[in-house]
């Protein structure tokens, strides 16, 4: 069976603390470890890009790839897709597409992510189910400045979130935490009461400056959140 991507990373970083590869010194292509693993060079890419990340790879094109002499110790923040989350909790996932559109930005997500006025924006509302419930409604908006290619993008079948990982990284983030009564719309949709308590995450995305995306995460009333550091 191919070795998934985690466990690449986990067999990298356990050679180079062993001191199978020391600082500095330069480690195998993607194509060679590929070839080790049994696995894709695409999963091996993702686990080394991941490593590269995280300070502890040193990738340059032509160069190759080589651990960092002095490797770098930052906190940063990891964006999963829900899929994963429900998946962890042993459900299965599901997915539905409840609105798409491209159109100017509304005046409040201008002033939000200092878009110009008028500026195309695609909205995404879909809805992520756990063992055919509803578990978060996704309420999206991508700037299109910055990834023209959303205007096209298909999200019929996966959410945006997924896509998003994988066209561009993020710089900065901002994330706002807060309880909110369900409206009638969005308690049909979650089906939830009108009225109840909702945890609602808005969360902000740039890269170099430049806004990425908006989105508001709602979920069901009783909805527990774990964070590990």
């Amino acid at each position: 069976m191919p070795a998934t991507y985690r466990e690449i990373k986990a067999d990298i970083l356990g050679r180079i603390t062993r001191g199978e590869w020391r600082p500095g010194s330069a480690i195998p292509g993607e194509a060679e470890l590929a070839a080790a693993y049994g696995s894709a060079r695409a999963t091996v890419n993702r686990a080394m890009r991941e490593l590269a990340e995280e300070g502890i790879l040193e990738r340059r094109r032509k160069a190759g790839t080589r651990v960092r002499l002095s490797p770098l110790r930052e906190a940063r923040f990891a964006i999963p897709p829900v899929r994963e989350e429900i998946e962890a909790r042993g459900a299965a996932y599901g997915y539905a597409l409840i609105e798409s559109a491209v159109l100017p930005a509304p005046d409040w997500l201008c002033a939000r992510l200092g878009l110009p006025a008028g500026a195309r924006v695609r909205h995404v509302a879909c809805l992520h189910l756990a063992d055919g419930a509803p578990y978060q409604h996704e309420d999206r908006w991508i700037s299109l400045a910055l990834l023209p290619q959303a205007a096209a993008a298909d999200f019929s079948a996966s959410g945006p979130t997924e896509w998003l990982i994988a066209q561009i990284p993020f710089s900065e983030v901002e994330i706002a935490i807060a309880a909110a009564a369900a409206d009638p719309a969005l308690a049909a949709r979650l089906g939830c009461a009108p009225g109840e308590a909702l945890l609602v995450i808005e969360r902000a995305t740039r890269w170099n400056g430049a806004a990425v995306t908006f989105v508001r995460l709602a979920h069901r009333p009783g909805h527990r959140m774990t964070t590990r550091y």
